[in-house]
């Protein structure tokens, strides 16, 4: 006997309640670190979204919290190639490099008649994982790519999906058509340690460090075996974004804070600070931190903080003008 269509509906409207109110925790929890409900109530409506899914297959859809693990194991990845360069950065070992760099970018700009004592920086820890580009397209996540050789990489849509802190739909009503973002995929040092204890205990292989977990994790051809281990994620910049969807924004800092806006999990360490001697105050900070972060990184990236000098400073070869690395001694 076939369902009313009120009926319908009424199951309609609970379903999109119950996935809305479901990623909102996603992202309390996963992103903010702000849970907003028990554990037994999350579960709780978890359990009522599958069983209407189990009893209704017709109206499961692709961004539902119960697909993140949907995907058959795949034979082989595919090639993917990325809408805009996946950029490596210039690294630079001590103050004197750091020094030239910043002034090889006061330089280039007065050249262009811009007038700057100082430039401001926003730096972030750089982490010890891999590369990911994901694109969503009308808010829907549509595939997740490793950067590859920054012009093509392997299609891990299928183990992307099984990240909780990696929304399958962003949030807001105002989304773009195309909607690129980039960022890096790691293991918490907590979860790396608890996944090598439990692996010892089984007599299986354990991973040498969480950026090899991290690696070797999101080039599973199985996505049962990816969901089966902690894995996080950061975002910081942005790759191919529809026209006009980002008029007002000027700064890399207000990038990440309409990252965070959108769902995606930012780095909260990053911070913005002025010249090279504030660079260099992060940098020391962070590695005073670092033994204490929950992340594992090698150094940190200064990238400049206003998005007009960035295009006036621009690329050489593969990597921008604007941004470099600073590491941590080997």
């Amino acid at each position: 006997m076939g369902r009313s269509s009120s009926s319908v509906s009424k199951l309609r409207s609970e379903l999109v309640a119950l996935r809305r109110t479901i990623e909102a925790h996603n992202v309390s929890y996963h992103v903010l670190d702000q849970p907003t409900v028990p554990d037994a109530e999350y579960d709780r409506l978890m359990r009522r979204l599958q069983e209407i899914e189990r009893e209704h297959p017709d109206l499961v859809t692709p961004d539902s919290p119960t697909q993140r693990v949907g995907a058959a194991k795949l034979d082989a990845f595919r090639e993917i190639r990325h809408a805009k360069p996946m950029l490596s950065l210039d690294n630079v070992f001590n103050d004197e490099e750091l020094e030239a760099f910043d002034k090889r970018l006061r330089d280039k700009l007065v050249g262009a008649d811009v007038v700057v004592e100082r430039v401001t920086y926003w730096t972030e820890p750089k982490l010890d994982g891999a590369a990911i580009s994901l694109r969503y397209e009308k808010g829907d996540l549509v595939f997740g790519a490793t950067r590859g050789d920054g012009t093509t990489g392997e299609d891990v849509t299928h183990n992307v999906r099984t990240i909780r802190s990696i929304p399958l739909r962003l949030r807001g009503s105002k989304l773009p058509a195309v909607f690129e973002v980039r960022g890096e995929v790691f293991m918490p040092r907590a979860g790396f340690l608890d996944f090598n204890k439990r692996a010892l205990e089984r007599g299986e292989k354990t991973f040498v460090n969480p950026r090899n977990a991290a690696a070797g994790s999101l080039r599973q051809l199985d996505p049962r075996l990816t969901a089966s281990r902690p894995l996080d994620a950061f975002f910081y910049a942005l790759g191919e974004v529809s026209d006009g969807f980002l008029p007002a924004i000027q700064e890399q800092r207000a990038i990440v804070e309409m990252l965070l806006e959108l769902g995606l999990h930012t780095c909260p360490e990053a911070d913005l600070v002025e010249g090279v001697k504030g660079c260099l105050d992060y940098y020391s900070r962070i590695g005073q931190q670092r033994a204490s972060l929950p992340y594992d990184i090698d150094g940190v990236v200064y990238k400049v903080n206003r998005l007009e000098w960035q295009r006036e400073l621009g690329f050489v070869s593969r990597a921008p003008r604007w941004a470099v690395a600073h590491k941590f001694p080997a």
